[in-house]
């Protein structure tokens, strides 16, 4: 690594981040079904119709993965609590799942690594999937009573609380592009999640106040997007996707508005009064979470329905994803945020990182290009607090190779390999070259 902890300011947290349905094993405890588990067995949408019911085994071996953070020298751990864990159908509460997180909060403690909770990421229960899911303005004010439960039971040990991981990916990706759960492609229902889910992000943060609870804020995914060439075509595809991609949930929670650019599309299948919750979402947070992996390059498709926009890899080298690695966008994104939206407001990267196809030789596991891609993103938000952004902490994704959602188990992303058939973890190269660069 070409960092070491000595190079970032006094406090800064090396972390490393997992979501709950992609880890813990979602067939244990007593969770409810949600929307994951039944997209999964649609014909095509997953790889290999794999689903979360085993997952890591996190819920039974979480001692094991938290002793590797520590022993990595790490200082905080990004985790999510699942709604459908807590709340099975939504609305009931379930008390093994309460006892669940209650227990592994207590663990990280024990540790002596400081946790990092988000609400949701994305396992919504079956039993408001029925009910229109992110479509239903219902389920916003639900999310509000599962932070309530939640909350109340972790809340007081716990350092920091997001809202909502991506909400792009619960409403766009998932609504508009159907790549994932609920699978649908639909402009009305894509409008109103984009607003239900900004709106959940609200509700959230007023029930989070109301208690008293500070370190509040909201973790979104941003893709440093460029034109494809010259072409004023591809410079209005470009502004375009920004808008919808990057800038819609930002402005919205700390502008109070929508870009025009994308309400172009989305403004005729919005939900009646939206604007008067504007005020609501747009409350002010403790800090930003910045979600970030690569670049798109973009033009105008004029055959497409709007946005009427392509997109392509740019020309550097790939993931296994098939995603540039571009570590200069990290930097342009976080100065961005600093600049144009939160100023002086703390920001975290709360995701960043690589899939490849790893495997297991002589008991190890070398990965060289993860070596590298975590050095070289790590020195680009060194050089945006240099620029003035004020990056508090980094977060690794992810911890552990795990269910990568549409992909299956095929895309490991973690620093530590996982056997998906007998479960026994292998910390890569990568984790231990970290472990140097961050040891005190």
């Amino acid at each position: 690594m070409k960092f070491t902890r000595a190079d970032f300011p006094d406090g800064f947290l090396f972390g490393a981040a997992t979501a709950a349905y992609q880890i813990e094993g979602h067939s244990f405890g007593g969770a409810g079904p949600t929307h994951w588990d039944t997209f999964a067995k649609g014909p095509g949408n997953v790889v290999r119709a794999e689903d979360g019911a085993i997952a890591c085994d996190h819920y039974h071996r979480y001692g094991e993965d938290l002793d590797l953070l520590r022993d990595a020298g790490m200082d905080a751990y990004r985790f999510s609590t699942s709604w459908a864990r807590v709340m099975p159908d939504g609305r009931t509460v379930n008390p093994a799942g309460l006892d669940f997180y209650d227990r592994l909060v207590d663990a990280m403690l024990e540790r002596g690594l400081k946790p990092f909770q988000t609400l949701y990421h994305w396992e919504l229960p079956s039993a408001l999937a029925d009910k229109g899911g992110w479509m239903n303005r219902d389920t916003a004010e639900y999310f509000g009573d599962f932070t309530d439960v939640i909350t109340d039971r972790i809340g007081d040990r716990v350092t920091s609380i997001a809202t909502i991981n991506e909400p792009w990916c619960v409403a766009y990706l998932s609504h508009f592009l159907g790549h994932h759960a609920p699978g649908l492609r639909d402009i009305r229902a894509a409008a109103r999640a984009m607003h239900h889910i900004t709106l959940a992000h609200g509700i959230g943060l007023s029930r989070l106040r109301a208690k008293g609870m500070e370190n509040c804020g909201i973790v979104l995914n941003f893709a440093h997007t460029e034109p494809a060439d010259d072409s004023a075509g591809a410079a209005r595809a470009a502004t375009r996707q920004d808008a919808i991609n990057n800038r819609w949930f930002i402005e919205a929670i700390t502008k109070g508005t929508y870009p025009a650019e994308a309400l172009e599309g989305f403004g005729p299948h919005m939900p009646a009064g939206w604007q008067d919750d504007m005020a609501l979402i747009s409350q002010p947070m403790d800090f930003l979470g910045v979600n970030y992996y690569t670049r798109e390059m973009v033009t105008t498709d004029q055959g497409a329905p709007w946005p009427q926009i392509t997109g392509s890899a740019g020309p550097g080298d790939k993931t296994q994803m098939g995603w540039e690695i571009y570590p200069d966008g990290l930097r342009e994104v976080l100065v961005r945020m600093a600049r144009d939206y939160v100023g002086d407001l703390p920001i975290y990267v709360t995701e960043n990182g690589m899939a490849w196809d790893d495997t297991v030789e002589n008991g190890a596991v070398y990965d060289p290009v993860r070596t590298a891609f975590v050095s070289d993103h790590f020195m680009a938000a060194k050089q945006a607090i240099a620029e003035g952004a004020n990056v508090q902490g980094f977060f690794y994704w992810s911890l552990l190779d795990n269910y990568e959602w549409a992909f299956g188990y095929e895309k490991r992303f973690g620093m530590v390999h996982v056997d998906f058939d007998t479960l026994k973890r292998t910390p890569k190269a990568s984790y231990h070259a970290l472990k140097s660069a961050i040891s005190r």
